[in-house]
């Protein structure tokens, strides 16, 4: 069992920054996929980004890339999502999400892949 506790969110303006952070427990944290989902009111949950469990391979959704990151810290066992330039659309509740990965660096899109979420962090970006 892991569970994940989100925090950084909160209200920035638009083209503000925001560092969310991911805190696992257990001791399994680097045997698994970490990725971060958002949810914005009347919307589903839309896929943000994703890291292998050793951190070499990450994957960002068309519609953050070039301003977000994903990184982790798995003596930590901590994920990050770095937002830059933030955007009135990227109001969201922003979840984080592990998926255990036995085999390897593999990387995971879709929000039935993932075995365990947080309760999420708010982020709300003001135009």
């Amino acid at each position: 069992q892991v569970q994940l506790v989100e925090s950084g969110g909160g209200l920035v303006q638009g083209g503000g920054s925001l560092r969310l952070s991911c805190v696992a427990s257990g001791r399994t944290f680097s045997t698994h996929t970490m990725g971060w989902f958002r949810q914005a009111p009347g919307k589903e949950r839309e896929f943000v980004a994703a890291i292998s469990r050793s951190g070499g391979d990450t994957y960002l959704g068309d519609s953050v890339k070039g301003r977000f990151t994903i990184s982790r810290d798995n003596a930590e066992s901590t994920v990050y999502l770095q937002m830059n330039s933030l955007k009135s659309e990227d109001t969201a509740v922003y979840y984080c999400a592990a998926k255990r990965a036995p085999f390897g660096d593999i990387l995971y899109r879709g929000r039935n892949a993932y075995d365990y979420w947080g309760r999420g962090t708010q982020v709300t970006v003001s135009s």
